[in-house]
């Protein structure tokens, strides 16, 4: 069984989406279960092989099939891609837990179709982490996208119409990759993406490979939210199910933003010129995302949507850890993947749950919510520090690596922009601890009765403690995260 962790990654949630419809007719909660017991084992897959890289030392292979590549498709999965898996599959089982409470009065048809998008939105993510083939990565692509736009549009009226955005914009962002797959396959007949960077090798400096690079930059920088290709973000996470907008805000983006990580660092190199100009070109994006993220948030009243901006600052980050080019600004853009993927779920599981108490999301109607929900205020706490990059939450650490690679490589001007950015972030986040712990209380009316001493049902406030201890988790172990996986999963480029 150990040595096919690999496959069931994303099989038994591919199992079990496909057999919730059938489970929840008989019982309406039965298929439900089902899809979370899936995905907790395979976290425990995840975990399993993670484990087995870091002891090993060595990446490993599972062919599909037993056929070899790059005949055959295989899964590859390394530090890296099983530290996403293990990120993916522990945010999922946290918010499939989470959803509960807002399907106790769904029949069995609206429970059973959530949880099967839920399972393969799962199954989209996890397959496009630890694939090894250019098109099937396209396909858990389109897995992913179509899920996620399902489960935007069960969010209500408002999100039928954010959901069909997105599938127009999401559409043109997969059929750019799928060009760009094309373009590598015309050039080097193969499919399998260790075999295509041995083989691109003459074509690094040809017209075809700069049209490839050029369609895989803007497909995924749709699909990662980059500035200035966001505009489907803020109403897609505004709008989407409050059962599933944590699952979908924290971990989403994150994924196309590591397959953009996989392509450059990995498979092409960044010693080209073409992929040092998509380098430069993604660092200016990044720097445009992070100011005007930050100062479209600051204008936000409504909590999700300040976030929702926020995370365009967010993914600004990234960019910049990756177009810094040197071993600490990658480093920094890995850390920011795997912090952000917390603090944005924490945040909104917390305003998920102030929405199912209270029905409310406006941040200037929050007062008091340190008294009812205290938990909850606390997670918002740690997750406002950490967003900030103050120690020893898990953002400080991200921060301060893409300084310190910032400040090897010479590029001080990323500095001033990640000094100004944190300025603005305190700006906006402290406003939001302003209003939970200084104002009046006559603000929050409930429109659910008061569950228990933590103030939602254990379903939800287990998934928001999680959250919260997570960031300073992470924190805390940030130094050995990056000493004992990070590093051992570097690019080539930086091992030399």
């Amino acid at each position: 069984m150990i040595q096919h962790c690999p496959v069931l990654i994303v099989l038994l949630p591919l199992t079990a989406a496909l057999l919730c419809l059938l489970f929840s007719k008989f019982n309406k909660n039965l298929g439900s279960w089902l899809v979370i017991g899936s995905i907790a084992g395979s976290l425990a897959c995840s975990l399993q092989v993670l484990h087995q890289t870091l002891t090993s030392g060595e990446a490993i292979h599972y062919w599909m099939g037993n056929w070899e590549p790059p005949l055959g498709i295989e899964f590859v999965i390394d530090p890296l891609s099983a530290v996403m898996a293990v990120l993916i599959t522990f945010i999922s089982l946290m918010v499939a837990v989470y959803s509960k409470p807002f399907m106790r009065k769904e029949d069995w048809l609206h429970i059973g179709g959530y949880y099967t998008l839920y399972g393969l939105l799962t199954v989209g993510l996890c397959g496009m982490v630890i694939t090894g083939d250019m098109f099937n990565l396209y396909v858990y692509l389109e897995v992913m996208s179509l899920s996620g736009y399902g489960l935007i549009a069960m969010g209500g009226k408002k999100s039928m119409l954010a959901a069909f955005r997105y599938m127009l914009i999401g559409t043109i962002g997969a059929s750019l990759y799928l060009i760009s797959v094309a373009y590598l396959y015309a050039m080097t007949g193969t499919l399998n993406m260790a075999d295509l960077g041995e083989r691109i090798m003459p074509y690094l400096s040809s017209p075809p490979f700069a049209l490839a690079v050029a369609c895989l930059f803007i497909g995924f920088g749709i699909k990662m939210a980059l500035f200035p290709l966001h505009g489907w973000q803020p109403d897609a996470y505004n709008f989407a199910h409050p059962g599933s907008a944590a699952f979908i805000a924290g971990v989403m983006s994150k994924v196309p933003a590591y397959a953009i990580i996989r392509f450059f660092f990995y498979i092409f190199g960044v010693n080209n010129p073409i992929i040092s100009t998509a380098l430069t070109v993604l660092g200016i994006l990044g720097i445009g995302g992070v100011l005007i993220g930050s100062i479209m948030a600051l204008a936000q009243y409504d909590f999700r949507r300040m976030l929702a901006y926020s995370s365009v600052a967010q993914i600004g980050y990234i960019a910049i850890g990756l177009a810094i080019g040197n071993m600490y600004g990658f480093i920094g853009a890995v850390l920011h993947i795997i912090n952000h993927a917390f603090m944005k779920s924490a945040l909104f599981l917390v305003i998920g749950g102030i929405q199912y108490r209270f029905g409310e999301i406006n941040l200037y109607r929050l007062g008091g919510l340190n008294k009812k929900m205290t938990l909850s205020t606390i997670t918002v706490t740690l997750a406002a520090l950490s967003m900030v990059g103050i120690p020893p939450t898990a953002g400080f650490f991200s921060k301060w690596y893409l300084m310190l690679g910032a400040y090897q490589g010479g590029q001080y001007f990323y500095i001033v922009i990640l000094v100004i950015s944190s300025l603005l972030n305190a700006i906006y986040f402290f406003r939001i601890l302003e209003q939970m712990f200084v104002q009046h209380e006559a603000s929050l009316a409930e429109v659910h009765k008061h569950e228990g001493k933590l103030g939602l049902p254990a379903e939800m406030a287990i998934p928001i403690l999680c959250a919260g201890l997570g960031i300073l988790v992470l924190g805390f172990y940030s130094v050995d995260i990056v000493d004992d996986i990070l590093k051992s999963g570097l690019p080539e480029v930086f091992l030399r």
